[in-house]
């Protein structure tokens, strides 16, 4: 049985293009029933509709609380029967009683190495520290930001003459890399969470 995940995205949508193509090309054991998006002038809607996956713009600013807003999009979980959740580009951070309902099924790509440079402008963040090396990391969510069990993670050098743009770009290609390969072990469910480790199931990514 393939599993049922849902994209959550806000921008062009470029891992949740790789992870698609990944599922199409036969890799991933899971389908992508549900696109969820805060924005509607974005690349991942429009991804999604060529694509023929149901989109639904779910704008916190739509609904006069948060806990209406968090209900809005556990109901369209519910009714489209997902079992997973891939934040690709996602930029709100997700209600805890989001979390908890489905704690331990929502996944997330950061651009640096976890737990070093949380939040936005991670890739500034690491030019501003001087830092030789980051990264991206594939990450469980937890109620915190960018806190949860890591799952993967891929270093990139930093250039003495690298920009934002260039630093980003090359992050970017690694994130395309390891997060199809982290959806594929969970939808295997190989991935066991042991307090903030994650185990492989009898495989190395």
């Amino acid at each position: 049985m393939r599993k049922r995940l849902a994209l959550f995205g806000s921008g062009r949508g470029s891992n949740g293009e790789a992870i698609y193509k990944v599922i199409e090309a036969g890799h991933i054991n899971g389908e992508i029933v549900l696109i969820i998006s805060d924005r509607s002038n974005v690349g991942i809607v429009e991804k999604g509709c060529a694509w023929h996956i149901p989109v639904y713009i779910v704008d916190p600013a739509n609904y006069g609380t948060e806990a209406a807003w968090t209900q809005a999009m556990l109901d369209l979980l519910q009714e489209y029967e997902v079992e997973g959740i891939l934040l690709a580009g996602y930029t709100r951070i997700l209600p805890p009683t989001f979390v908890q309902a489905y704690r331990g099924n929502i996944l997330n790509i950061h651009p640096s190495l976890l737990p070093a440079f949380t939040g936005l402008q991670a890739q500034k963040q690491a030019l501003l520290k001087g830092v030789k090396y980051t990264g991206c990391t594939v990450h469980f969510v937890d109620e915190g930001m960018d806190t949860g069990p890591i799952i993967a993670q891929a270093v990139v050098p930093v250039y003495e003459d690298d920009t934002v743009d260039t630093l980003s770009t090359r992050i970017l290609h690694e994130e395309h890399r390891i997060y199809p390969e982290a959806v594929r072990l969970f939808c295997e469910d190989a991935l066991n969470i042991l307090g903030y480790r994650v185990v492989i199931k009898n495989k190395l990514l």
